[in-house]
């Protein structure tokens, strides 16, 4: 038989997370590696997500590589075609499109204690890897509702991670189960061609003004000829938004000047009263993701819109029938309704003792600054439990992340040492800390439900601090917080 292939760092996913670490890992000196993407291009959630109307909710200097700023977005906030071709440029620029291996999916990841090496078997073949790099993101996986009946509807249906572009929606009654942040986005877009939208929402988000704008050519301009410029405009998007943590875990009294640009933004574009009632958010803001939006509002305001609160009882092959008795005809479903709060790729993540990262995180979410797992030795995680913030652009905790990652293992390279694995008083020091300041936060005390919380009402990930002061913890690797062998 022929050996079986070894790679000394194997990432998995390339998005924005594999794509930083090649990049860095290739900088610090260690060639031997391979990315695995499951689908056929890069690019991650901005490959995944075609639906109309997709973009980032941050703006795109911010949204962006500290180390590969973007002088020429066209906009404030990046369309899902332009931070997809952002991402490739980026991939080509640093030459590391060469260790992205395409439609290769993790089947099972098997930690060898005998080796100290990880087992792969993949969809292309099997291989072994002294260190696995997890970089799958949060928003992989399409989460869908259970909804009596929904088998035996006869029209069709998808969700805005699977947008259907071959389904022509003109003319049709069209169901939206979901107002989350995609939803907003894309029922502006199939507004004007249905003949009738339904949107049946579980609870109102908090509409905030997005204030988007294409930006100008002399803009453009002094970007690419004043680099100091991109960080300045960097860094005042950075302070706007690392300000949320006022709200999610300083004192939810800050809540109130952003509740009342909501109201107002509400009032603004919503004229029916009634409408304007159903629309009103019941909880605080933050409590759950607020949204960027300006077109949202105006078109659930039209005539062919309706907003339905009542709840689904039942779906029929060619209706929806409320609990409040009501049956609405349709054509079409499309479900807004989100994403699953793990990736699939931790239940393929197995230790030594046999147990998966995802049987681990479901029984309790766990992990060392979102990037380590006791008893998990040499895996890494990017965007792990603990290791995304609220209040921060995702970009700029996965470049600390990445920062991290890699000194550790130019550190155990440093050391001649081969198995790493975070001490579990650490991790049980670190998952403490973080629930006791999580305790009083908006996230569990705003009076809703959302994916920022577990089950049992616990905070399901979210670092509550601010991002500098997770920049500074993972600013170096620290050696000491980790069992390190030979």
């Amino acid at each position: 038989m022929a050996p079986t292939e070894h790679r000394h760092i194997v990432v998995i996913g390339a998005g924005f997370g594999g794509i930083g670490l090649a990049i860095k890992l290739r900088e610090a000196g260690f060639d031997d590696l391979v990315v695995l993407e499951r689908a056929a291009d890069l690019g991650g959630t901005w490959q995944a997500n075609t639906y109309p109307g997709c973009a980032c909710d941050v703006p795109s200097q911010l949204y962006s590589y500290s180390f590969a700023p973007n002088p020429d977005w066209s906009r404030t906030y990046g369309k899902q075609s332009e931070i997809l071709a952002y991402i490739r440029s980026v991939a080509t620029r640093f030459d590391v499109v060469r260790d992205i291996r395409l439609s290769t999916e993790l089947l099972e990841a098997r930690w060898d204690e005998a080796r100290s090496l990880w087992r792969l078997e993949t969809s292309q073949g099997a291989l072994t890897t002294d260190y696995l790099i997890s970089a799958t993101g949060v928003f992989a996986e399409a989460k869908y509702p259970t909804l009596p009946g929904v088998e035996t509807f006869a029209g069709a249906t998808f969700h805005s991670l699977h947008w259907d572009h071959d389904h022509d929606l003109t003319g049709e009654r069209v169901a939206v189960i979901g107002t989350g942040a995609s939803a907003v986005q894309f029922v502006p877009e199939i507004q004007p061609k249905v003949a009738a939208l339904t949107v049946f929402q579980r609870s109102a988000p908090w509409i905030v003004p997005r204030m988007d704008r294409p930006t100008l050519a002399v803009e453009r301009f002094a970007l690419r000829r004043i680099p100091l410029a991109g960080k300045v405009i960097r860094g005042a998007w950075y302070t706007a938004i690392e300000g949320f943590g006022l709200v999610g875990f300083v004192d939810k009294r800050f809540r109130h000047p952003y509740e009342l640009l909501g109201r107002w933004q509400l009032r603004r574009q919503v004229r029916d009263p009634e409408l304007r009632e159903k629309l009103t958010p019941d909880y605080m803001i933050g409590c759950k993701r607020a949204i960027f939006a300006d077109a949202y509002l105006p078109a659930l305001d039209k005539d062919n819109v309706e907003v339905v609160t009542d709840g689904i009882a039942e779906v029929r092959p060619h209706s929806i029938l409320t609990r409040a008795g009501v049956e609405i005809p349709v054509d079409t479903i499309i479900y807004g309704t989100g994403f699953e709060p793990a990736p699939s790729s931790y239940d393929r993540i197995v230790g030594g003792d046999g147990v998966s990262v995802g049987e681990v995180m479901r029984k309790h979410r766990r992990t060392y600054l979102g990037t380590a797992v006791a008893g998990f030795p040499n895996l890494f995680l990017t965007l792990g439990p603990f290791g995304a913030a609220g209040n921060q652009s995702a970009i700029f905790m996965i470049e600390s992340q990445i920062a991290y990652i890699v000194d550790a293992v130019k550190t155990l390279r440093d050391k001649g040492a081969h198995r790493v694995e975070v001490r579990q008083q650490v991790q049980d020091a670190f998952v403490e800390e973080m629930h006791r300041r999580s305790a009083d936060t908006v996230w569990l005390t705003g009076g809703c439900d959302s994916y920022y919380t577990t089950p049992d009402g616990q905070n399901a990930g979210l670092y509550p601090n601010w991002s500098f002061e997770y920049r500074r913890r993972t600013s170096a690797f620290d050696a000491e917080s980790y069992e390190v062998s030979a």
